[in-house]
């Protein structure tokens, strides 16, 4: 799929407006969070995971507890 798409001004901000067949092809609807990530060709758009600020929550702790461990296992 490769549509052009139009920034447009939002406030103070800017935004773009998501086709309909893009909305579908991503499976989300109004209203719903995507992320995004930058990749070597630009970016990746995807929809986001529920759950996923609350795995790097736990990942984050576990790593803050177990530092000396993992830096072992880096060498």
């Amino acid at each position: 799929m490769n549509k052009p798409l139009k920034i447009t001004r939002i406030g103070n901000s800017a935004g773009i407006i998501l086709p309909k067949e893009v909305l579908a092809h991503l499976d989300v609807d109004v209203g719903a969070s995507l992320s995004i990530v930058t990749t070597p060709r630009g970016i990746e758009l995807s929809a986001a995971e529920p759950d996923f600020e609350a795995q790097m929550a736990a990942a984050r702790e576990v790593m803050a507890r177990r530092k000396r461990a993992l830096r072992e296992l880096a060498k």
